[in-house]
C-alpha cells in the first residue's frame, strides 16, 4: 500500500517504533513523497533524494532533537523536514508564509542551526559540542552532515582543524557524491576519489592526521551498514568522521543521470522524471545569460580577460566561457574568499578579471574585497548575480545588502544597470581600462528586452540618465527596479508631474544631475531593490542634507527586516516596491 508506513510517522519517535527491516520500504515511500510534491511545486530535488537512507538512519539511531543534527547548506534536508513534524506542511515548501526551503531554527526544534550558505556545519556543531562539555552533558551527540563540495571550503577546514585538538563529542559525516550544484572541483575532490577507489594507503589520510576517528568509505544507501556504523560511533568519544558515498538524485533515473539539471529541475513528471519543457522562444534573456554570452564575446576580442566563479558556473552562466575558452575560465569551488583574492592576484599582473559571485555570497568575502582589492585599488570587475530579491530561496539568498555593504568602501565603483543592454555596455566599459575596482549588480531572472545584443557603447562612469521629465516629483531609481517606476508613472493621477531619473552608478553619484533635480522639483522619491538603511536612498539623503536643500525626500526599498521566501512579485508587494505601491506613493505625494 502506497505511503503505508510514512502515513504513520509524524516525528522521529514514531520512526523509532518501526523494525529495521521496514526502513527500506519507508525510504522508498519518502522518496516518492518528495518526488510527487517537488514535481508539481519545484524546489531542490537531487540532494534530498541522495540522503534518504542517511536521514532515516540518523533519526532512527540518534535521539533527535535532544541529540543535535546539522545539515550543511540544507539543500538535502527535505526528508529531514518530512520526518520531523512537517509532512503535512511540506506542500507549502518555499511558498510565502509556508515552510522554508532550508533548515531554520524558528521553524522547528529539530532544526538545530539555520543554514543556507555552505560550510558552516562543522563549526556550529563543534560550538554546540563544546558547550555540552562545559555543561557536563557528556551523553549528548552532535552531528554535522557536510557534502564533498562544501568540505573543500576554508571555513570547514577551520572547523576540522580546531575540532581535532578538542575532546568534543562531534560526529562529522561526509556525504560524498562528487557534486555540489555543479561537479566538485579541486585537489581535495581528487583525493576523495582516490580514497573511494582504494588507491590511498591507510596511513595517508588527511582526516586521521587531524586527530579524527575516521571510518569509511561506506555505501550511504545501505541501511543495515549505516545503522550498524552509526551505533558504533555513538559509543566512540571525541571527534569522529564517517565517510559515506551516495548518489545525488538516487531513485529517479533521470536525476541520477543528469545531476546538475536535477539539482533544482523546476516542474517535472513524477513517474518518469521528464522535465516539462518551458517554451522560452521569443522570451527576453535571463540576466545571467546576458552576462555569460557577453563575457565570451569580450574575451574572444581580448586575450587578457579571465573569468572566475566560486562553484556556480551553471547558475552564473560562466559555463559559456568555460566551454568556449576553458583555459581562461576558472571554477574555484565553494571558496568566495579565495575567488576574490585570486582575482586580485591576477589583476596585479595585468589580467582583466571578471569575478562573478552571487550578491548574497560576496558577503562571505568582505575582508578580501576591502583589503585585497579596494585598498590596493586593483581593477577587478565584480559581477554580482542575484542582486535584489531572489524569491523562493528566501532570507538566506536575497541579495539586498550589497549596495549598503559596498558603498562605504573607498575606490569601489558600484553600478546597477536598468536593463540587459546597459549590463552589456557596463561590462564592455569596465574592460576598456578602468583603474579601480567596480561591482555591477543585476537581478535573478529575465529582463524585458528581446533584441538585447546591440553594438557595444561606452558608458560615462558616474552619469545619471533622464528617462522622463516632470514638474513636481522627481523619481530616482537605480537598477532594474526602475522598470516598475516607468510602469507606475503611467498609472498615476498626473503622469506629467513626475520626472524619472535612472542612476546607473550609485557610486560615484552624479552630483550635477542631483543639483538640478533639487532646484527644479518639489519632492524626491528614491527606490532600490536593496536595504533602505545604507542604500542608494541614504546617499541621496546625505547629499540633500549636506547641501541644505529644502526638499522632501521619500525612500523606498527593502525595510530593516529579513524578508522570507515567496515569489518576487509577492515580496516586492510586501516591501512596497511593486507597481501598485509605487503608484500609490506617487499619488499620495501629488
Amino acid at each position: 500500500m502506497e505511503n503505508n508506513l510514512l502515513s504513520t510517522i509524524n516525528n522521529p519517535s514514531d520512526l523509532r517504533k518501526l523494525s529495521e527491516n521496514q526502513l527500506p520500504q519507508l525510504a522508498k515511500e519518502l522518496r516518492e513523497f518528495i518526488i510527487d510534491i517537488i514535481s508539481q511545486k519545484e524546489g531542490h530535488l537531487g540532494a534530498s533524494l541522495g540522503v534518504i537512507e542517511l536521514t532515516i538512519a540518523l533519526h532512527y539511531v540518534f535521539n533527535t532533537p535532544e541529540d543535535l543534527l546539522i545539515w550543511d547548506v540544507g539543500h538535502q534536508a527535505y526528508g529531514h523536514k518530512i520526518l520531523t513534524e512537517r509532512k503535512s506542511l511540506f506542500h507549502t515548501n518555499r511558498d510565502l508564509n509556508g515552510i522554508s526551503g532550508f533548515p531554520k531554527r524558528s521553524e522547528s526544534i529539530y532544526d538545530s542551526f539555520g543554514v543556507g550558505h555552505s560550510s558552516t556545519s562543522i563549526s556550529a556543531a563543534l560550538g554546540m559540542a563544546m558547550a555540552s562539555l562545559l555543561k557536563n552533558e557528556t551523553e549528548k551527540q552532535h552531528i554535522a552532515v557536510i557534502g564533498d563540495a562544501s568540505i573543500a571550503s576554508g571555513m570547514a577546514f577551520e572547523g576540522l582543524n580546531h575540532a581535532g585538538v578538542t575532546n568534543a563529542n562531534l560526529l562529522v559525516i561526509l556525504n560524498d557524491n562528487a557534486i555540489g550544484i555543479d561537479p566538485s572541483v579541486g585537489a581535495l575532490k581528487n583525493y576523495l576519489t582516490s580514497v573511494k577507489e582504494g588507491r590511498n594507503p591507510k596511513q595517508n589520510n588527511i582526516i586521521k592526521s587531524l586527530n579524527f576517528d575516521y571510518s569509511g568509505p561506506i555505501d550511504g544507501h545501505d541501511l543495515p551498514k549505516l545503522l550498524s556504523e552509526l551505533r558504533r560511533l555513538q559509543n566512540v568519544k571525541g571527534p569522529k568522521f564517517l565517510h559515506i558515498i551516495t548518489t545525488k538524485g538516487k531513485g529517479l533515473q533521470l536525476a541520477e543521470e543528469d545531476q546538475v539539471k536535477y539539482h533544482a529541475p523546476g516542474k517535472f513528471e513524477a513517474k518518469t522524471g521528464k522535465i516539462h519543457p518551458k517554451n522560452e522562444e521569443g522570451l527576453p534573456p535571463k540576466f545571467q545569460d546576458v552576462f555569460g554570452h557577453t563575457l565570451v564575446t569580450l574575451a574572444k576580442e581580448n586575450s587578457r580577460i579571465v573569468g572566475i566563479t566560486p562553484a556556480m558556473p551553471s547558475g552564473s552562466s560562466m559555463k559559456y566561457m568555460m566551454e568556449a575558452l576553458p583555459e581562461r575560465a576558472f571554477d574555484v569551488g565553494i571558496a568566495e574568499q579565495h575567488a576574490v583574492t585570486l582575482s586580485a592576484g591576477m589583476a596585479t599582473q595585468g589580467m582583466i578579471v571578471f569575478c562573478n559571485i552571487y550578491s548574497t555570497f560576496l558577503q562571505r568575502a568582505y575582508d578580501q574585497v576591502i583589503h585585497d582589492v579596494a585598498l590596493q585599488n586593483l581593477p577587478v570587475i565584480f559581477c554580482l548575480d542575484r542582486a535584489g530579491l531572489v524569491g523562493e530561496d528566501g532570507a538566506t539568498h536575497h541579495g539586498v545588502f550589497d549596495i549598503a555593504y559596498l558603498s562605504c568602501i573607498p575606490n569601489l565603483i558600484i553600478a546597477a544597470p536598468l536593463n540587459e543592454i546597459e549590463l552589456r555596455n557596463m561590462m564592455y566599459t569596465a574592460q576598456l581600462g578602468l583603474h579601480q575596482p567596480i561591482a555591477i549588480r543585476y537581478p535573478r531572472g529575465r529582463g524585458e528586452i528581446i533584441d538585447w545584443q546591440q553594438p557595444f557603447e561606452k558608458i560615462e562612469i558616474g552619469k545619471a540618465r533622464v528617462l522622463k521629465k516632470g514638474s513636481k516629483i522627481a523619481f530616482l531609481s537605480t537598477g532594474t527596479i526602475g522598470t516598475n517606476v516607468t510602469k507606475a508613472i503611467l498609472l498615476c493621477k498626473q503622469p506629467e508631474a513626475v520626472g524619472h531619473f535612472h542612476f546607473p552608478f550609485i557610486k560615484p553619484l552624479d552630483h550635477t544631475t542631483l543639483e538640478t533635480i533639487c532646484k527644479e522639483y518639489e519632492k524626491i522619491i528614491t527606490i532600490e531593490d536593496g536595504s533602505i538603511i545604507g542604500g542608494f536612498g541614504s546617499h541621496i539623503n546625505h547629499y540633500v542634507l549636506e547641501k541644505k536643500y529644502a526638499i522632501t525626500v521619500v525612500n523606498l526599498g527593502i525595510p530593516d527586516t529579513f524578508i522570507e521566501q515567496g515569489s518576487v512579485p509577492e515580496l516586492q508587494h510586501i516591501c512596497q516596491i511593486d507597481v501598485t505601491n509605487i503608484t500609490n506613493q506617487i499619488n499620495l505625494l501629488l
